[in-house]
């Protein structure tokens, strides 16, 4: 154990840096790794909290490496009832972590003390923790103040569904199997699930893809909820059975380019800016048997990669501040910082002025942001059609608060179950009216 709390400790030092947790844990040892990435995402959903404890039991913070040792092991300990470990367990191997580590052996006893303490003064510590807001909703308070200012009646169920566990999610490709279907096999073979939404399913118990019945040949995809809308969304005021042209922009990781191949016969081109991105874009497509025009170029752009016809609907998943999946990347809320949010909005702004010519009259663009940040989705919509005559708002979810199994979501939601965070916006553009007689 004392391995993984090394590496869970420099995962959370390198977030601290500003890097990536998904980056950072692609370093790990493979064998190692799923339990680092237990004990780091723990971590940075409780970073908050442990914080505030380091500073009530040490003035003055320890050098890097052991001060994240140190956070990690606190945070490890102060889940109320996600501790993986007994308090007495987690203290022996962070000391011991930190007594084979080159850069924390100094702080050795140091570690000790501090956690034996927290051991013995638990609930007097927490209670004192508890009177710092970032402490106790283990997100920065700019961000918490942005979600009172957006959504003043449910901004705590959104904090409390960020610091949540997100369960495994399916997509059922629609060219193989229902759901009902898929749910059967699942039964068969002694897995726990239910149903979610249109084409989802809900894992009970989260397991490698490669333990799932038809993974390998495409039955299924991971892919959230609230993401499993899209598809349908773009594609259903489209002619069944119509090769449509089709654009995905900002295509990468490829799940929403799969589900509009598996619900229509369009003739999709995906772009992302990543060569290496859109090899995964061709890798997900490959499994499911299902082809693309794949281009990695900047969507931005389209004079270096598009053919001059213009397209009968676009899919614009733009780039944003992430803000409604924290509860998958618990690194993100930590790594955003909030100027962050002005400079992607003005990025989405730009995608929109941008790709809207491309779209013929009569055509649809899907706008949508993995955010709960309105700047981000209503108001980057209103503001679009405010200044474009020729888009019309067609009825789409708008925000999608995330939602856990254990916190139902009381204000207005078009997706039942469990989903992340999401903005849909759907745009119309008016075909040019005719001459007048």
């Amino acid at each position: 154990m004392w391995r993984q709390l090394q590496a869970a400790a420099s995962v959370l030092a390198g977030v601290r840096g500003g890097q990536s947790a998904t980056a950072l844990l692609s370093r790990v040892d493979g064998a190692l790794r799923p339990g680092v990435q237990a004990l780091a995402f723990q971590a940075l959903r409780q970073l908050g909290r442990a914080q505030a404890l380091r500073r009530l039991l040490a003035r003055r913070a320890p050098p890097p490496e052991a001060d994240a040792l140190l956070c990690t092991a606190l945070a490890l300990c102060c889940g109320d009832d996600e501790t993986p470990y007994e308090a007495f367990t987690l203290v022996d191997q962070a000391v011991e972590a930190a007594k084979r580590s080159s850069t924390a052996r100094a702080q050795a006893s140091f570690i000790n003390a501090c956690l034996r303490r927290f051991v013995r003064e638990r609930e007097t510590l927490l209670a004192a923790a508890g009177r710092d807001p970032v402490a106790r909703w283990n997100h920065p308070l700019w961000w918490q103040q942005r979600l009172q200012q957006d959504h003043p009646d449910s901004w705590q169920r959104v904090l409390e569904a960020g610091n949540a566990q997100a369960p495994m999610t399916l997509r059922v490709n629609a060219r193989k199997a229902t759901p009902a279907q898929y749910l059967a096999t699942l039964e068969q073979a002694g897995i726990e699930a239910s149903a979610v939404g249109q084409y989802g399913v809900i894992l009970a118990r989260a397991r490698p893809v490669h333990e799932l019945p038809g993974f390998g040949d495409g039955v299924v995809s991971v892919q959230d909820a609230a993401a499993q809308l899209a598809a349908p969304l773009l594609m259903d005021g489209m002619a069944p059975g119509a090769a449509s042209r089709v654009l995905d922009a900002c295509a990468a990781p490829g799940g929403k380019t799969a589900h509009l191949l598996e619900l229509s016969q369009a003739q999709v081109t995906a772009i992302d800016i990543e060569p290496e991105r859109c090899d995964r874009i061709g890798e997900t497509l490959g499994r499911l048997g299902l082809q693309a025009q794949v281009i990695a170029a900047d969507a931005g752009r389209p004079s270096a990669w598009w053919d001059g016809i213009a397209f009968d609907a676009i899919l614009l998943d733009a780039p944003c501040t992430a803000s409604g999946i924290v509860r998958r990347h618990p690194d993100i809320r930590w790594l955003r910082r909030e100027t962050d949010i002005a400079q992607l909005a003005a990025v989405q702004a730009r995608l929109l002025a941008t790709l809207w010519p491309l779209l013929k009259p009569g055509g649809r663009l899907l706008y949508c942001t993995c955010s709960v940040f309105r700047v981000e989705g209503e108001v980057q919509a209103q503001t679009f059609v405010t200044h474009n005559k020729d888009a019309v708002l067609r009825p789409a979810p708008g925000h999608l608060m995330p939602q856990t199994g254990e916190n139902a979501n009381p204000v207005p939601d078009n997706l039942e179950g469990d989903h992340d965070g999401f903005y849909y916006a759907l745009l119309e553009k008016r075909a040019a009216a005719g001459p007048i007689a």
